[in-house]
């Protein structure tokens, strides 16, 4: 019987009566039925239904109810439910489900067709998944990396100091393998795994790098997951990075071309104070009383020739 309610669940015409059902629960009650709302039978004839139909539409009418909430709704529902018991096959359907009740899984089609993502819903969906993805893999990174990093501290002092792993004064060079398969070291022998040059101070851990240089070795060296180093977080960050440089940079060059763009003005001629350019202090002295023979007004004022 069961199998049979998942069945009937699939398909598409039955999603309609999962609705009213909740709905009509939801307005009218807990166990509220199509027969009981309508005080019917459930082995009520179509003019039983068709009477009882009426009834009820002339008690729920939304012109005798008038600012009753939610009335509008529960007419409209009465008119889908009278419509499919007057129908032999929407009946049948739902005498169905009335008898074997209805499924708590109504089938993949029902919930999708009802709570369908739009394309934000999916972005925002995936951004967040793969982000969680992202930051697991790093949890897990960094849990490899300090299980490596304790490990090889632990074989520098044991080659260091000897199995009794008692602390020794002064720096001491070791070699510790990392793992991985045997190689052929510089001088031709097989190393097993690959080799790392190490100095030991007291409880310190260095690694030692080709050009001498000493690098501490501690679980700070491997790098903890963060939600800041997830891709989304770090293109968020970037884009902000760059809009605030913009801005910054934009009242700079606006300032630069501004300040270009300025050039000495020659003072007014009725100031006094400005010179021609080119003129130099050994022209001739008609020159300047040509100069000064300008009134502030613009007009010219008669020169008056020295015999």
């Amino acid at each position: 019987m069961h199998l049979n309610t998942r069945s009937h669940a699939d398909r598409k015409e039955d999603h309609e009566i999962f609705d009213l059902v909740s709905a009509l629960e939801a307005s009218e009650g807990k166990g509220t039925t199509f027969y009981s709302w309508l005080d019917v039978s459930p082995t009520a004839t179509l003019a039983q239904i068709n009477k009882a139909y009426r009834k009820k539409s002339m008690q729920l009418h939304p012109d005798k109810n008038p600012g009753v909430k939610g009335i509008h709704e529960r007419f409209a529902r009465l008119g889908v439910i009278a419509t499919i018991l007057k129908n032999t096959e929407g009946r049948k359907r739902y005498d169905f489900f009335y008898k074997n009740g209805v499924p708590k899984w109504r089938g993949s089609g029902y919930y999708y067709a009802r709570f369908r993502p739009g394309l934000g819903t999916v972005l925002v969906f995936l951004t967040i998944l793969t982000s969680g993805l992202q930051y697991l893999v790093q949890t897990l990174n960094y849990k490899r990396d300090l299980r490596r990093v304790e490990l090889a501290i632990r074989d520098a002092r044991l080659a260091a100091w000897g199995p009794k792993m008692e602390p020794l004064q002064g720096k001491r060079k070791v070699k510790v393998n990392l793992g991985g398969g045997p190689r052929q070291g510089e001088d031709g022998n097989v190393v097993a795994g690959k080799m790392l040059d190490m100095v030991v101070d007291q409880d310190n851990v260095f690694i030692l790098d080709p050009s001498g240089s000493l690098h501490l070795l501690d679980i700070s060296s491997a790098t903890p997951a963060a939600i800041s180093n997830t891709w989304f977080i770090k293109l968020l960050i970037s884009g902000i990075r760059k809009l605030s440089y913009s801005k910054e940079k934009f009242p700079k060059e606006a300032d630069h071309a501004q300040g270009a763009s300025t050039v000495d003005r020659p003072d007014s001629p009725g100031s006094g104070t400005g010179t021609q350019s080119g003129a130099s202090e050994g022209e001739e002295p008609h020159q300047a009383s040509h100069v000064a023979a300008v009134k502030a007004g613009g007009r010219r004022r008669k020169a008056v020739r020295k015999r």
